[in-house]
Parts: C-alpha cells; structure tokens; sequence
C-alpha cells in the first residue's frame, strides 16, 4: 500500500514586510529588504545594529491577559493559516518551533517590567501553551527547538506523525522576535555582516537576522478530502539529520546537508533528476555557501550548474526559527505561480560555488518538485520536498 499523502491547505506569515503571505510573496518577487535599523531595545555596547524588526503589527483579537511579541507573530501566521484551510480546531494538533520562545517577557520579568510568570514557565513552551489556547486547538502539541532549521524540522516532524496516523490535521508554527538578550547572543557567534545579506556572493560577509513567524496546516489527503478541502502543495519527502560537527561551522564535504537532501528525495519516490528548483538555505557566510553549493554538486552532477536555485535570505534576513517554513511558503508559491524569486543583492558569482542562482527579475519556470533546505547552528539539518497538485 502507498504511504498516505500529506497535504498543505493553509500557509500564514508574518514578516518585516507585513502580516500576510502575500506581502511576502510581493517582497521576495521584488527583491525588497526587510532589514532596517534596530530601535526596539538599547543597543548600547553592540556592534551588530540592523537586522529585520517587525514594525507598526498588531496581533489578531485573543482571550490571553498577556501576550508575548513572538507568541504575537504567531498568533498572526496561524489565524491566516487556518482560515485559509477552513475546516475546525477540534482535532487538530500543534507543532511549534522556535529558537527563543518567550524570552522577551523572560527579560522583562527579569528587569520587574511583567510578572515572573515567564521565568516560572519554560520560555519555549510557554508560545505554545498560549498559542493553542487562543486558538482553541484541541489535538497533540509538541515543541522543538532545533535552531536555524526549527521549523523545516517541525514540519518533517508534522508530516511523521500525520503518516504514523499520531495526528489527523496539525498546525505548525515557527517563530521569533528579537530582545537585548537574544540580538547579544547573536552578535556574539560572529556571523553577522555590517553590509547586505549576499548569498552565494563573491563579496558576502554574513548574515542578519529577522523576527517573525510562520504558519502551515498539515493534513492526511484523506482527511482532506472528506472535509472538502483544497491542498496548496504536497509535502512529498522530508529528512532530518545532526551532525554535531561544530556549534557554527558545517562539517567538511558538506555530509550533514547531502544526506538530508537525499533523504528528502528517497522520502519522496523521486531521483535528483526531478527536482527542478532549489530553495537555499543561502545564510551569505562562506562556510555555509561553499558546503551547501558542494552538497548540490555532489547529487545533481553536471546539473548542479544549470538547476535555478534562489536564497530568500538575501531580502529578509535570517528569519532564526521560522526561516525554514517561510522558504517552505516561498517554495510553495513558486511551484503554484510557476515564478522563482531572486536572490537579492547578488552581483558577482563565487567561482567556488558555481550554483545557477536566480538574480535580478523572477524567473518564470515550470515547476513540479521544489526542494528547500535548512541548517543550523550546531549541526542540525532538514530538507522538504512540495510537490504540486
């Protein structure tokens, strides 16, 4: 028996753009930046001084007396992602992911500014305890943190539990905002650029990074089907994988990386000679850049140099625990619009990695199996492949 086939019915977002996915799809089509001069918290004695903050958002009506800014983004993502799939909340489950969770009300708790309920709570469960009572979510919740790859890893995660019959319809959700205490720690991995983001660029020096918050439901295509549903893409093939190579750096011969693109690829049914875009992880650090280039060259072959890949990053930054679910979003909307985004700010190609990087104007495509990548900080890697239906 075929394994059941997992659907995506509703996507949400919230980014420095706005508070939609398609104002996402808008910036991303024209290569607009998100990033901006940081003006939430003191910024005093740290280097690193733009990044993408979110600005001039408010969260959707909820019954919770308080609310922390990333469970707020959320919030956001997961009402646009339900109302697109219609259907109710009674059997669906939840799947967060997240690097810092509540930590902004854990530091104004700390400075006697909120109640020490956030110090007394776990800051990564408390977004997700107060996500699924605002939205009245009744089925399984579960909480990873997995760094940059947090959400592609909850939504490989979803996908498991959906196929193992666990979960009929689960809402994932990544998510961050940024605070003193988490743009310090940031800063001090130092991987971040005074310049633009540039993936894949000759001339790149580092990443930014971004708050917001991503949203998809996932469901059985059976269920779908006998609710009447509409799926926006098939989630055909997923992977997982940790190297534990080293707390920033990618371990030689890009390993981590090829095996969850294979993975995801095996996962699927599919041979390399399927796939017809990729959407990079592309953070603009060399280290990251060079491994992942290698890791396409080391599965496509030949057709590495001619296979359109694009880097979000380059527009919005590094959106920390919902990057690999907004990219999921954007590799969704490419395979719907048949159009792939460019990779903003890219000029000059690095002979090193010699990917055929989507630059300039969007490319128009037909496309029918998208693969999106994603790594993190300490090794952990996840790659997605959407088919389209």
């Amino acid at each position: 028996m075929a394994p059941e086939r997992i659907y995506i019915t509703g996507m949400g977002a919230v980014t420095p753009y706005g508070a939609s996915v398609g104002r996402l799809w808008q910036g991303l089509l024209a290569g607009e930046s998100g990033i901006s001069d940081l003006d939430r918290f003191d910024l005093g004695g740290i280097a690193c001084v733009k990044g993408g903050q979110i600005r001039d958002y408010t969260p959707p009506p909820h019954p919770l007396p308080q609310l922390d800014l990333a469970t707020g983004f959320a919030l956001g993502a997961c009402t646009e992602a339900l109302a697109q799939a219609g259907g109710g909340a009674a059997e669906t489950g939840l799947v967060t992911a997240s690097n810092f969770g509540a930590l902004d009300e854990g530091e104004r708790a700390l400075a006697g500014e909120a109640p020490d309920t956030a110090l007394a709570a776990c800051a990564q469960v408390l977004p997700t305890r107060r996500l699924g009572a605002a939205l009245g979510l009744e089925g399984p919740a579960v909480t990873l943190s997995l760094s940059c790859a947090a959400s592609a890893a909850a939504l490989a995660h979803a996908a498991a539990l959906l196929r193992a019959g666990r979960a009929k319809r689960l809402l994932v959700a990544g998510y961050d905002a940024l605070s003193r205490c988490a743009w310090s720690g940031l800063c001090s991995l130092r991987t971040m650029t005074r310049d633009r983001v540039r993936p894949f660029d000759l001339e790149r020096s580092g990443t930014l990074f971004s708050e917001g918050a991503c949203a998809l439901v996932l469901e059985r295509a059976d269920v779908c089907a006998a609710r009447g549903g509409e799926p926006l893409a098939e989630l055909s093939g997923w992977a997982t994988g940790n190297n534990g190579f080293h707390l920033t750096a990618p371990p030689p011969r890009a390993a981590g990386s090829a095996q969850v693109m294979r993975g995801a690829i095996a996962c699927a049914g599919l041979t390399p000679d399927d796939i017809d875009h990729i959407n990079a992880h592309g953070t603009a650090t060399r280290p990251n850049d060079l491994t992942e280039a290698q890791a396409i060259h080391d599965i496509f072959g030949p057709r590495a140099e001619a296979l359109p890949v694009t880097a979000n990053k380059g527009a919005l930054g590094h959106m920390l625990g919902a990057a690999g679910g907004i990219e999921a979003i954007a590799s969704i909307l490419s395979l719907r619009h048949g159009l792939i985004p460019p990779t903003a700010n890219f000029a000059t190609p690095d002979p090193e990695a010699r990917v055929a990087l989507v630059a300039g104007q969007p490319r128009e495509a037909a496309l029918r199996h998208v693969l999106s990548n994603s790594a993190g900080f300490g090794g952990c890697n996840a790659a997605l492949l959407f088919t389209k239906v």
